[in-house]
């Protein structure tokens, strides 16, 4: 049995090699053809499968140069390619295998061997997005991490300085939180930081906004495309959702837990920094910490 929900992408300008193997593996994995290279690399950049089986004699283009074109593209060189061909001259094996496939099976198809091969792909995949998401996501509250922060808000800057369009960046600190945890201890801390993060991603709605957890009571949030009207809006509702969890606070004078946010909106060009930003942003929070919590602060640096 192969991981649930595996995509497979099958290429071969044969129509009777597609079907054998289709038939092989359909009751096991969501299959997808190909006849061609060409459109074998249209489909794996657009469908991502988790394991391609690829033929190397093809008219048009060989299996060789596919899997070079596929190892050139960042959103398919991760891709696990299994060569499955009638070449039994092990130059050619090792020349797929230099060229960075997982596998290499010499036709007639054998069908335990072809399921037992694919099955260890696949569970290696697993295995390489469990190391990912450990690495990309915050334990305590499985939001994204600083360091995932720092890939998508790369993207997003890039994508809004050729696209001249509006960034906007906040972060969100939570109010007294070193005394929240001296009074009420460290494990009520991390419940209060597992509450919070679900509270705020929940009021994020569009598919291109994004929270991270930034530091230990701080989270980031960036939301792309938003000019300043359009970003306070979602910040406005994250403050109230928090407002809403009414966990006690550990400040004189106030009940439950608040925060403080600065953030800003601008079109990049060229010459901006998305870390200049970031600091312009974290300047104005630390101010804010200092002489007017629980206030929202926004600015539009030009």
């Amino acid at each position: 049995m192969f991981p649930e929900k595996s995509k497979i992408l099958i290429v071969d300008d044969e129509k009777s090699n597609l079907r054998l193997l289709s038939e092989l593996i359909a009751k096991e994995a969501d299959i997808m053809l190909a006849k061609s290279g060409q459109q074998a690399l249209e489909k794996a950049n657009k469908a991502q499968p988790d394991v391609i089986l690829l033929d190397v004699v093809m008219p048009d283009m060989d299996g060789f140069e596919v899997l070079q074109k596929l190892k050139n593209n960042p959103a398919t060189r991760l891709i696990p390619v299994i060569f499955i061909t009638g070449l039994t001259d092990v130059k050619f094996e090792e020349k797929g295998l230099a060229l960075g496939a997982s596998d290499y099976i010499i036709k007639p198809i054998h069908e335990q061997l072809v399921k037992a091969r694919i099955k260890l792909h696949l569970q290696l995949v697993k295995q390489r997005n469990l190391l990912e998401k450990v690495a990309l996501v915050d334990p305590l509250t499985d939001l994204p991490n600083r360091k995932r922060y720092e890939e998508v808000a790369n993207l997003e800057w890039r994508a809004a300085v050729r696209h001249s369009s509006w960034f906007s960046l906040a972060l969100f600190n939570v109010d007294g939180f070193k005394s929240f945890n001296e009074k009420f201890g460290y494990a009520a801390g991390d419940e209060a930081l597992s509450k919070i993060a679900l509270a705020l991603s929940s009021q994020l709605q569009r598919s291109r906004d994004f929270i991270a957890r930034f530091s230990g009571q701080e989270f980031v949030i960036l939301l792309p495309g938003s000019d300043p009207e359009g970003a306070i809006t979602p910040i406005e509702k994250c403050k109230s959702a928090l407002g809403s969890l009414q966990i006690p606070s550990a400040i004189a004078g106030s009940d439950y837990l608040t925060a403080s946010v600065a953030g800003a909106s601008i079109i990049p060009g060229m010459s901006d920094s998305i870390d200049t930003l970031l600091f312009t942003v974290a300047k104005q929070l630390s101010t804010m910490q200092q002489h007017s919590p629980n206030q929202i602060s926004w600015q539009q640096p030009r």
